[in-house]
């Protein structure tokens, strides 16, 4: 299960930076503790459905689209 963490949290990355935003700029702008976030994006934390909501509606994409090729 540690691989989809990290798979996801690189997906992230890889989304967050192709906007031009930092880890504390982006959990600013989606209203979530940067600590956390920067959990998220290291494979470190399951996260909850409503955090992947948040994450891919501050991406400004859908949620398929967050997990699309993964």
């Amino acid at each position: 299960m540690d691989d989809i963490k990290k798979n996801f949290g690189n997906r992230i990355r890889a989304l967050r930076n192709n906007i031009g935003l930092s880890q504390e700029k982006f959990a600013l702008k989606i209203n979530m503790d940067r600590t956390y976030f920067a959990s998220v994006e290291s494979g470190k934390r399951n996260v909850s459905i409503e955090n992947i909501y948040k994450i891919a509606n501050g991406l400004e994409i859908s949620m398929e689209k967050l997990f699309e090729g993964m």
